[in-house]
Parts: structure tokens; C-alpha cells; sequence
């Protein structure tokens, strides 16, 4: 089978529903992945004002814009998430030659996206957003399927290694880049999620797989209050922030994220110091700006953001220059802004 061939798809089995809902949901997954890679500055990531010596930002457009397809079967399916996966990371391969952008987005996306399809066609609501007590009722949506993945999905996540070219720690005795471990899956019984629970304390994105998405909800949540403390009362105007403010609620919030959480990219292609001190920089950065904010506003909610911007440039440009980027970070962001586009964010 040609790997970049994605007609296999149409073997999964999909509902007969609402085409408006799982258009809803994968245009908001597609402008989720575009927003990230688009928000600057990001430290050491590709963004608009950034490319790396082999990934450019044009290359993650395209595979955001070239797997939407997938994303909108995905909101139709109930199950085969693995060979979902296999198909973005095919279509995302497809459309681009700037090799991995999106493979842990598509592991976050697509069981979120397959949830979000469940929820809006159970309630059959006009029009079609989450409320914010329904946002955990997602993540507990997206968490059961996940948990429903069989053996077949962990070898169709295997062979999505042949096409990706993902930098990974291999999960115990299931070499990623061994041919062979497919057959041993098959033997054992393996599943994906049981694949994700075994690799879940060295990698942020099978942790979420693991304990239910809740950094993914962290993400969203974070995004929104910045958002509605930029904009107090008025949806047409922003704060003390240019532009529409979703740029600087992205920065903000990666950089809250990566202060809280070690990121298991830089871990895995570095070492554990390299992503402490990257996650210690963060909060560094990020508690300062807060603090003197604070004094100067007297109890005012917003902030101005252009005060961050320095220390923040600064620190992009450290970790641009080591090639240090914390891109299991970005895929968080990623889901987290899908989560805040289905609950009805707009800017």
C-alpha cells in the first residue's frame, strides 16, 4: 500500500449525520493547528516569524489546510482512531515537504474530534457549540474512546512512523522503527492505549491520552479568560492588545503551559535539565511580567501585553539558536484552542 495514498479511510465506519456538525468541527481543528503555528513569539518554535533550517512555516500550513478531510471523517466516527492518525499523518505528508508538523496535534484531535462529533449530534442544538459545563464532558467523551482502542489501531499508529519521521522514545520492548513489532503487538493483544498508558510518564501527549485530556481543557480555559479579561464587556474591541488579542492569548498561554509542564519533545531530544530549564525560564518570565502588571494596575484585570514582549523575544531567541522547540507544548495549544473554537470562541 502506498503510505501516502489515503483512500483507506473510507474503510472506517462513519454515521450518517449532520454534515454542518462535522464540517463545524474540523474547520475549528484546522484553524486551531493554523492559530498556533501562526502566534509569535513562540519561544523556539516555528511560527510566522520563524522557520527551521528544514521545516518552514508554509509547511505547517499545508498539512493544516491538506488534512482536513480527515479531521471531518474523523468527526463522523465512532472508532479506528489509529488508522485515522495514519491517514493525517498521510494527507499532512501529502500536501508538504517539510517532514513531521502536526503528529501529536492529530493524536490529541482526532479523539477530541470524534467527541465532539458524538456530543453535537446527541443534542441536535442550533447553533452548534459547547457550553462551558459541557467542555469536561468532552474531554470525558474523547477519554472513552481512547480507551475503546483495540490492536489493530496500535499497528495502524506504528506504520503512521513509516510516513512520519517522528523523533520519539521507543515504548519499552515495541521498537517504533522495527517492522517486526507490529506482529509482536498483534501476538500480545497490544492496544493503543495501552501503548499510550506504558509511554504516558515520558510523554505529555500519551499522558493526556491517559488522565483524560486535562492539560488540553487547561489550554482552552486559559485562552478564553485571556480573551474575555482583554475584552471586558465589549466583543468588538480589544485592551491592551493589538490586534484581535488571540495572538497574544496563544503566547500567553504556551508560555503558561511550558512553565507547568516539563516538555517531553525537548526531553526526548535533549535531556530532562534542557526542559526543566526551559520550563523554569518560562515562569520566570511569565511571573514577572504578572507581578509588576499587578502593582501597576491596582486590581485591573488586563494587562499590557506589550510589556512581556522583550523577555519573551529574548527567550525565543535562545532556544531558536540551541534548536531547542517545545513542540509537545504547541500540540497542547493546538487542542486547547480547538476546545475554546467548539466552545464558541471567535475574535
Amino acid at each position: 500500500m502506498n503510505p501516502n495514498n489515503t483512500d483507506f479511510i473510507c474503510q472506517i465506519p462513519e454515521l450518517a449525520e449532520n454534515p454542518q456538525i462535522s464540517s463545524l468541527i474540523a474547520r475549528c481543528a484546522q484553524l486551531a493547528m493554523l492559530l498556533e503555528v501562526s502566534a509569535s513569539p513562540k519561544p523556539g518554535n516555528v511560527d510566522r516569524e520563524h522557520n527551521y533550517p528544514d521545516t518552514y512555516f508554509e509547511h505547517f500550513i499545508a498539512s493544516s489546510v491538506g488534512v482536513y478531510p480527515v479531521l471531518e471523517l474523523a468527526a463522523r466516527s465512532r472508532n479506528g482512531i489509529g488508522a485515522l492518525i495514519r491517514s493525517a499523518v498521510c494527507e499532512s505528508s501529502a500536501w508538504q515537504k517539510g517532514g513531521n508538523t502536526h503528529f501529536g496535534a492529530f493524536l490529541l484531535l482526532i479523539p477530541l474530534s470524534m467527541a465532539a462529533g458524538e456530543l453535537f449530534n446527541s443534542c441536535r442544538k442550533i447553533p452548534y457549540k459547547l457550553l462551558p459545563d459541557e467542555l469536561e464532558a468532552l474531554a470525558v467523551h474523547a477519554h472513552a474512546f481512547v480507551q475503546a482502542t483495540d490492536c489493530e489501531d496500535a499497528v495502524e499508529f506504528y506504520r503512521a512512523f513509516e510516513v512520519a519521521g517522528v523523533r520519539v522514545n521507543n515504548v519499552d520492548e515495541f521498537n517504533l522503527g522495527d517492522p517486526e513489532s507490529t506482529s509482536e503487538l498483534r501476538a500480545k493483544g497490544v492496544t493503543l492505549y495501552e501503548l499510550m498508558d506504558i509511554a504516558r510518564g515520558y510523554d505529555l501527549i500519551a499522558n493526556e491520552w491517559v488522565t483524560g485530556f486535562g492539560r488540553c481543557l487547561e489550554g482552552a480555559k486559559s485562552i478564553t479568560e485571556f480573551m474575555q479579561a482583554q475584552n471586558p464587556g465589549a466583543e468588538n474591541s480589544v485592551s491592551n492588545c493589538s490586534g484581535t488579542g488571540i495572538n497574544e492569548a496563544v503566547v500567553y498561554t504556551f508560555l503558561k503551559l511550558l512553565s507547568r509542564y516539563r516538555d517531553t519533545f525537548i526531553e526526548t531530544k535533549f535531556d530532562t535539565d534542557t526542559a526543566d530549564y526551559v520550563s523554569s525560564r518560562a515562569g520566570e518570565i511569565l511571573s514577572t511580567w504578572e507581578e509588576a502588571s499587578d502593582n501597576e494596575s491596582s486590581g485591573n484585570t488586563t494587562r499590557d501585553f506589550e510589556d512581556l514582549l522583550p523577555a519573551v523575544q529574548e527567550f525565543d531567541s535562545e532556544l531558536l539558536k540551541k534548536r531547542i522547540n517545545p513542540g509537545s507544548t504547541a500540540d497542547i495549544i493546538i487542542a486547547g484552542l480547538f476546545i475554546a473554537l467548539l466552545g464558541g470562541l471567535r475574535f
